[in-house]
Order: structure tokens, then C-alpha cells, then sequence
């Protein structure tokens, strides 16, 4: 571990306690808090648009609002919202949005808005969506590149559909966990990830008690494979890999985590929600993409979302494993209860099962010609926004990705910039550690005018930070304070504030 990393975790462990001292004397924690309620009134009138423009309710009209009111009111709210992701001013979030590819999704689940796959007796037809969404999945990401495992042995590519893919990284951690703890003892789990691995492991490790060794990254951006080698102990029960990271777009080592997985006998995850439905067409399409998925023999599960670049609608995701049993960990069944027998393959029980029928019609109806197609577009338009950024003085890129685009600058204060873009009506992420701004490229942007659109007003918005003084609000001030602060635990209060906001009526 270099110098720089010691330095950092000893200033996480000498922060924690100084902070919760402070926090302890009164005078000190009512300054506090005033700044945050100052921070948060600036925020809540972002964040609550319509309050005084819609009606809003903090318990039920004593009477019914009729439907038609209530659609009107709906379809005003929509309209509002609609232009900036239609056309293009969101990095993400939206990954297809073409009307009748929405229309389309619309009317698949309107046949299915009673299904619940709970009760596959019922709905049998959810129950053959959700395995052959699988088994395209798997099929994509190197199960039918691979020789097929022997009949009977237990060791195909199988899987199955999630919420999202938090949900699909919760379920591959439990899995890992539960199968180490039956398969070998192991009663203090550890899990190997990259700092620029999803948030969502963060998320599994404080669920599920794993302790979570973050490993470093190289200049560009990828996990070094060497300290992934040092960080493995007799608890390790997985390593994980991005394909790309959502920070910055680039893809890790796979094959040499990977490989040192299989030689020690550990779990591999690949990360592949971003990427999953875009890597293999942009790999046909000629792109030079390393590879990460079941082709190598030492990946055993990976996730993918389908409602990003799979172009499901929101609310759908897929978790893959080497083998029938290691998915068996995933499950969950109770053979004691007095309501019956009761089983779940993920975390909730009843689920909307025209979720799952929205994303197998999005999947078929795409089919390979499609997806190819769209990647070719997306790719164009991510290249032409990477060279436009590449172009302005101020900025340099970070790392190399085929469509996110992540950019600092060594003389502007970054934040200042994604402010003056949201002038322009653009939605960027904002990101930090280092600091950094990017943008996730899809098919919003690949219509005529809207890359170029963006490198003119990221250019305009450069002069601006570099020609004008500061000013106050945006984000530009919580992201710096994020950035600068030893404290933690005020970032986190600030966070969990502006979840309150969110429930605030």
C-alpha cells in the first residue's frame, strides 16, 4: 500500500472519533446544524418545484379525485419533465427514449399489470419471460462462446431477474457469503473490490456483514492487480471487477483478477451493469474491448442490467452464476412457517411481473440486429463527445472509455463547470476522489445535433467558470465540502438530509 493510501486511512480512523467529540459539545454541534438547515433550505426549493404550483396531500382527500383529473394532472407533471432527458440533456437515466419504443413497453405492461411472479401457477407466462431473459443474458455475456458443460453436471450459465442492479450485486455478495460460510467455516467474510466499484457493494457489505478491502487504481483508472494479490487472505470469499466502473468508464483487469480467483480457489464477480448490453455489440463492432466475461474460466457470477443499455423500462436487471448451486445460495425458503411452504429466488416477495414482460418484448423485439445498431450509434456520438472534450483547454479526460467520459481540470474548479452546464439545462454526475464530472453517453445523444450540442456548451460553460467570479448555490459547494472535509460523518448528515428533503411533502 503506498504512502498516500496509509496516510488516507489513518486520517478515516483519527476523523471518526475527533468528529464524534466535537459533535458531543452543544455549541459546536448547534453551529453545525445551522449550517445544515441553511444548505438544505437551499436545496429543498430545487428539490420541491411544485409545491406551490400542484395540490399536494398529507392524508387522504375525504373524496376521490377523478380519474380523468387525476391523468391530467399526471400527463402536466410528465410534460414538464419531459424535455430535458427526450432530448438529451442527462447523462444516463435514459437510455432509449424513442416514443414508440416507449409506447411499445407501455402497452406490454398494461397486459401484465396484474402478474406477480410469486405466484408462477398463475402467471406461468412470467416464468418463461424471466428464464429465456436469462438465457439470452447469459448467452450474450459468453455462456454460447464457451464449450457447454457436461448434461447433468450442474455447471451451466444460469441466473435470474432483479429489481435493478444493486439488487443483482446484493444477491451475488449473499451468495458468496452463505456459500463460504457452509462450504468452508467462513464466519468473517471479506470481499476484494476496486475504490471505483459500484456503491452497491458498499451497500452488501454493511447489509451482510462482509468486510469490504478496497484495492487502488491505477492512472488509468483500473485496478491494480498487484494489490489485489496482497489484499486476499484465508477470508476472502470474492473478488469483484467493473466492466466499465461507473465513475469513470474503464474496464478492469477482468482476466487477471480473475485468474488469480481461480488459482486461489476464490469467487469472481464481474460488475457488468453498465456495460453488459454494450461491450459484446461494441467487441463485434471492432472496439477494442477486453475480455470480462464467462469466457474467462475464472468469472463465476456477473450482473447486467437490462434497463440500461438492454433498453427495458426501469425496474429490471440480471444476475448470472457459473453453476446451479452457487445460485442456490441466492435463494431464500422457509419450510416451517404456518402460512406454507414459502420461497423467493431474490429479495422481495410478490413482484411486478410486467416488469419482466416489458424487458423480454424490449429484448426480442431489439433482437441482435438492434442492439448493434444502437451501439454503433451510441459509440459514434460518444467519440465525438470525447474528442470535443479532449479539445478545450482547461479540461483533460480521465483514464479511457468507449461512451462515459469522465473529465477534470488541474486549473477550474470542476464543480463550477457541471454548474454551468445545469445552466444550460445539462444533468451531469458529479463525482469525486479525484474530482470530476462525467457524462454516460446513449442513445438520447445520439441524435442529430445533440453531441456536438454538448461540447459547444461545455465550452461556453469553461470560459464562463475561467472569465466570471464565483456564485453562489448549485452543487458546486456540497461536492467541494464533500471533497475537503476530514469529517465524514457531516457528508453522510448531509445526504441523509437530502433524503428527508425527498420525503418531505
Amino acid at each position: 500500500m503506498s504512502l498516500k493510501n496509509q496516510w488516507k486511512k489513518l486520517q478515516a480512523r483519527v476523523a471518526a472519533p475527533v468528529e464524534k467529540g466535537l459533535r458531543a459539545i452543544p455549541g459546536v454541534n448547534n453551529r453545525i446544524e445551522a449550517q445544515y438547515d441553511e444548505l438544505m433550505g437551499d436545496l429543498e426549493e430545487t428539490l420541491k418545484p411544485y409545491r406551490d404550483d400542484f395540490s399536494g396531500y398529507s392524508r387522504l382527500p375525504d373524496q376521490g379525485r377523478g380519474r380523468e383529473e387525476v391523468l391530467r394532472e399526471m400527463e402536466t407533471l410528465a410534460d414538464l419533465e419531459t424535455e430535458r432527458w427526450r432530448d438529451g440533456y442527462v447523462s444516463g437515466a435514459v437510455y432509449h427514449g424513442d416514443g414508440d419504443h416507449i409506447e411499445f413497453l407501455n402497452r406490454i405492461y398494461a397486459l401484465n399489470s396484474q402478474s406477480n411472479p410469486l405466484h408462477a401457477d398463475v402467471w406461468p407466462s412470467i416464468a418463461k419471460y424471466e428464464a429465456e431473459i436469462v438465457a439470452m443474458t447469459a448467452d450474450m455475456l459468453g455462456a454460447g462462446r464457451t464449450p457447454p458443460p457436461p448434461a447433468g453436471s450442474g455447471e451451466e450459465i444460469c441466473g435470474t431477474v432483479s429489481s435493478g442492479g444493486t439488487e443483482s450485486i446484493l444477491l451475488a455478495m449473499k451468495a458468496y457469503r452463505d456459500r463460504a460460510r457452509d462450504r468452508q467455516g467462513i464466519t468473517q467474510p471479506e470481499m476484494i473490490t476496486p475504490v471505483t466499484a459500484h456503491a452497491a457493494f458498499d451497500k452488501a457489505a454493511q447489509y451482510f456483514g462482509i468486510k469490504q478491502v478496497r484495492v487502488p487504481v491505477n492512472a488509468d483508472c483500473r485496478a491494480e492487480v498487484t494489490a489485489v494479490e496482497r489484499a486476499i487472505t484465508r477470508n476472502t470469499v470474492v473478488i469483484v471487477g467493473s466492466a466499465p466502473c461507473f465513475p469513470h468508464g474503464a474496464i478492469d483487469p477482468i482476466a487477471e483478477m480473475s485468474a488469480l480467483a481461480l488459482e486461489r480457489g476464490i469467487g469472481f464477480h464481474t460488475d457488468a451493469c453498465l456495460g453488459g448490453f454494450l461491450l459484446p455489440w461494441a467487441a463485434e463492432l471492432g472496439y477494442d474491448v477486453p475480455p470480462f466475461d464467462f469466457r474467462l474460466p475464472g468469472v463465476t457470477s456477473m450482473s447486467a442490467d437490462t434497463h440500461k443499455y438492454g433498453y427495458a423500462a426501469k425496474g429490471t436487471s440480471v444476475v448470472l452464476y457459473r453453476g446451479l448451486e452457487l445460485r442456490r445460495y441466492q435463494y431464500f425458503t422457509v419450510t416451517d412457517w404456518p402460512g406454507g411452504l414459502y420461497f423467493s429466488p431474490t429479495f422481495a416477495g410478490s413482484r411486478p411481473g410486467a416488469l419482466s414482460a416489458a424487458c423480454w418484448g424490449a429484448m426480442v423485439s431489439m433482437g441482435r440486429e438492434g442492439y448493434l445498431s444502437a451501439a454503433r450509434q451510441v459509440l459514434e456520438a460518444a467519440a465525438t463527445i470525447r474528442e470535443g472534450i479532449a479539445a478545450i483547454p482547461d479540461l483533460r479526460l480521465m483514464g479511457h472509455s468507449l461512451f462515459v467520459h469522465a473529465f477534470a481540470s488541474d486549473t477550474l474548479d470542476i464543480y463550477r463547470v457541471m454548474d454551468e452546464m445545469s445552466r444550460r439545462h445539462w444533468s451531469l454526475n458529479g463525482l469525486h476522489n479525484p474530482a470530476c464530472v462525467h457524462v454516460c453517453v446513449t442513445l438520447r445523444h445520439a441524435q442529430p445535433g445533440v453531441a456536438e450540442r454538448f461540447v459547444a456548451d461545455l465550452r461556453e460553460s469553461v470560459e464562463a467558470v475561467r472569465s466570471q467570479p464565483a456564485s453562489e448555490g448549485g452543487m458546486a459547494p456540497i461536492y467541494g465540502m464533500a471533497a475537503t472535509l476530514p469529517f465524514r460523518g457531516v457528508v453522510s448528515d448531509i445526504l441523509k438530509r437530502y433524503i428527508d428533503i425527498l420525503y418531505k411533502v
